[in-house]
């Protein structure tokens, strides 16, 4: 869509005044059309900014991305149906963040039809959306929110023209409630009749005003998902419950080291010849199994001798990989000849496993793919496929089915290529399912890194910041959702300019801190990484959050005070006033426990975070059963505010994630390195937080509306949190933390073996049932 066209300084109709499209259909569809800058690039307004912007204040990652999907926003339509139901094929992903709720509420909030009657789907790869079928970074609301709106408003403003026909009125005379059209006269005509009447046999180009935020009755309104009984019914599809024709269970045999390659397969012909098992033919990857059933798959993979060539990771573990980083770190310079703060972090590698295996069908014939699976970047899976197999883009079907958890790691189809890469070779259906081990040891994890700050200051003024964040190759080969991108992001400069890119203009300081420096270095290019919920964020926000405790105290100020005086804005200094009023800051707290403060912002939105924490003997020396306990948070107060949030109810659930998220990355979730393998073999030795870990109290806040435009929140949360937890283990144990997680040093169950790679079954389940 164009941008707004103001009739004048500050005239509300103009700002809400878009060109749109009514296409030629037998039912009413309608578009947007492009607009010239990205919705919600305006910075919110506040006090005390520094005298040189950051660049994230003048442009983010999210502004990126939203100006590379703007001009395909015509591309994606609304359809108004017979039946009177609306219809909308998002090209995103949904992976359980609830966006075809919120999507819904768009569309059902311009057209004023009841949200169940807006039916949102998930669109198949099209590659001519270019970068605008990219789900991550947080910018899927952004991105989509004026688009859905203008497509949404151009429907309505065509039913009401094709309604004042048929009643013989003027459309001025006429409102549309519940999906009907009623005149001053008490008329009425249902939307589904006017949808033939209301089409248009050639496209045509109009201008449609959106609602004014003060008449909305839906957006900015808490609602459940839309999908919520289907989920706990379970009668929500997800890949593994289609019943595509022939596609029976397949799963891979692999290496017992990160990326190993099948040398030699010595007992082919007897796992051939197992009870089910239909195929078994070597892969990129491994040596693959199909059978008629998972189980039958499981027997012949755990019977497979293979002989395996080194992987990418051979021999190295945590403390090779840490010294890989210590000779990658950038120099900080000459230590200033002002008082400094400085420290260095550590953070080990975490896995991406979503609670969804990994998995895809893939149906592969002469001269023809399909494809079905949870895809974050479906065009580069398309077109990725496509060349695994040799065949031409559109040859190649990519069908998006709604996942169970991603938080980056759908970002990857590394399932979907290798079912098509097998259902090729077999020339038959694939139902293809990762083994729970298979995604903890060769699947995408958050890379290994270390973070140098370093805070010059003299007396109560902060002179300067610098941080050196060095990690592991961080694995953006999806690009920004498209081939040039991906294949950019590849090579060995385009890798480094792409990392330094996603780093740069993702991280914020957001404290008046003088002149800052944030450099990032990245090296080692062995492991399978990816861009885990928040990416750089956690371990950046973290680091620093810790020296600004370090710095407050040096100062001799209270911690909370401290971040309020030097916030850049009134905007971040209330989210941090709300936690600290409703967290009641500086309460008395018994030895061995604390609070912790801490604040986040990115993509237009702001976060702050208290909590509570008891490091008692207690409780950290409680009996888990082939577990640490550790340190448990008790208490969370969370307050966010992205600027409009569409449905406070889902930005709740998932700031209640990120909060889950910020602790397990804190205190318990780690992969531990041994030898060019991850000892993890599922999720029952790879601690997220638990039910032990988990906050008796917690309570999100959902500050009010602060714009007119929604700023990103699916990952918001993660870095405050995480933060807040490691200041307030600091100020608990009266010593600052500098490796993370906390536990990742005590290695508490006996590893599972990596040959065969699937590990047996547990037979002793109801010995532990309490």
């Amino acid at each position: 869509m164009t941008g707004p066209q103001d009739d004048g300084p500050g005239s509300a109709i103009g700002r809400r005044r878009f060109l749109g499209y009514v296409l030629a259909a037998p039912t009413l569809v309608a578009a947007a059309e492009l607009a010239p800058a990205p919705a919600g690039a305006s910075a919110p307004a506040g006090a005390g900014a520094p005298a040189a912007p950051e660049l994230t204040e003048l442009v983010d990652l999210n502004d990126l991305m939203t100006a590379a999907a703007l001009p395909t926003s015509n591309l994606i339509s609304v359809e108004v149906r017979q039946d009177g139901t609306v219809a909308f094929a998002l090209p995103r992903a949904e992976v359980g963040q609830g966006i075809t709720t919120s999507t819904a509420m768009l569309i059902a909030e311009e057209l004023s039809v009841p949200l169940d009657r807006v039916r949102v789907t998930l669109a198949d790869a099209r590659p001519e959306l270019v970068f605008n079928q990219l789900t991550g970074g947080s910018n899927t609301t952004i991105a989509t929110y004026t688009p859905i709106r203008v497509a949404a408003a151009v429907a309505r403003q065509r039913l009401l023209t094709a309604a004042a026909a048929e009643l013989g009125t003027d459309a001025g005379n006429l409102t549309i409630e519940d999906g009907v059209v009623k005149d001053r006269a008490g008329r009425s005509v249902g939307i589904g009749a006017l949808a033939s009447k209301a089409a248009s046999t050639r496209t045509e180009r109009v201008s449609v005003e959106l609602a004014p935020r003060e008449s909305f009755t839906v957006i900015g309104r808490p609602h459940n998902r839309v999908d919520a009984l289907d989920a706990v019914t379970g009668r929500k599809k997800f890949a593994m419950d289609l019943d595509v024709p022939d596609a029976k269970p397949a799963m891979v045999c692999r290496p017992p080291t990160i990326n190993g390659k099948v040398g030699s397969v010595a007992n082919l012909a007897q796992v051939r010849a197992m009870p089910g098992v239909t195929d078994v033919v070597t892969i990129s990857t491994g040596v693959a199994v199909r059978a008629e059933t998972f189980g039958q798959c499981v027997d012949a993979v755990r019977a497979l001798q293979v002989s395996w060539r080194p992987g990418t990771a051979e021999g190295k573990s945590d403390a090779s990989v840490l010294r890989q980083l210590e000779a990658a770190e950038l120099p900080m310079g000459l230590r200033p000849p002002t008082p400094v703060v400085e420290g260095k972090f550590t953070f080990y590698f975490r896995s991406n496993s979503a609670l969804e295996p990994n998995c895809a069908i893939a149906d592969v014939r002469a001269g023809r793919a399909e494809i079905w699976s949870a895809l974050k970047s479906p065009i580069v899976a398309q077109q990725a496929i496509a060349a695994k197999l040799g065949l031409p883009t559109g040859k190649v079907t990519v069908h998006v089915t709604e996942g169970g958890g991603s938080f980056g790691r759908k970002l990857f189809f590394d399932a979907a290529l290798e079912a098509a890469e097998m259902s090729q070779k077999i020339g038959k259906p694939v139902k293809l399912m990762w083994h729970r081990a298979d995604d903890s040891r060769q699947g995408r994890t958050h890379p290994m890194a270390t973070s140098r700050v370093r805070v010059a200051y003299l007396g109560d003024t902060v002179l300067s910041y610098k941080q050196r964040h060095t990690s592991v190759s961080t694995d953006l080969g999806h690009g920004l959702g498209e081939i040039i991108t991906a294949l950019a992001a590849r090579l060995p400069v385009g890798d480094i300019g792409f990392a330094q890119t996603f780093f740069h203009l993702s991280q914020a300081t957001s404290y008046r801190f003088g002149a800052v420096s944030r450099l990032l270095s990245e090296t080692d290019k062995g492991f399978n990484t990816g861009s885990m919920r928040n990416v750089y964020s956690p371990d950046v926000t973290c680091a620093r959050e810790l020296i600004v405790d370090q710095l407050a105290a040096r100062m001799g100020k209270d911690p909370y005070r401290f971040r309020r005086d030097f916030l850049q804005d009134d905007r971040s200094r209330a989210v941090l006033a709300k936690v600290a009023e409703a967290g009641n800051w500086g309460r008395s707290m018994a030895p061995g426990t604390a609070q912790g403060i801490a604040f986040h912002a990115e993509y237009k939105s702001v976060s702050a975070a208290l909590v509570e924490i008891d490091c008692r003997p207690a409780t950290v020396d409680r009996p888990i059963r082939d577990g640490v306990a550790g340190p448990r948070v008790t208490k969370v107060v969370f307050a966010v505010d992205v600027g409009l949030a569409v449905n406070p109810r889902g930005l709740e659930a998932q700031m209640m994630g990120c909060v889950m998220d910020g602790i397990a990355l804190a205190l318990t979730s780690s992969l531990h390195l041994r030898d060019g393998h991850f000892l993890e073999a599922s999720w029952d030795n790879y601690f997220y937080t638990r039910q032990w870990n988990t906050p008796p109290e917690l309570q999100v806040i959902v500050m009010p509306s602060t714009s007119d435009q929604p700023g990103g929140a699916g990952e918001l949360g993660v870095a405050a949190s995480m933060a807040a937890v490691a200041c307030a283990y600091g100020r608990a144990t009266g010593t600052m933390p500098t490796s993370f997680p906390i536990n990742h040093g005590t290695l508490s169950f006996t590893p599972k073996p990596t040959v065969p790679p699937i590990p047996p079954s547990p037979t002793d389940g109801l010995d532990h049932a309490r």
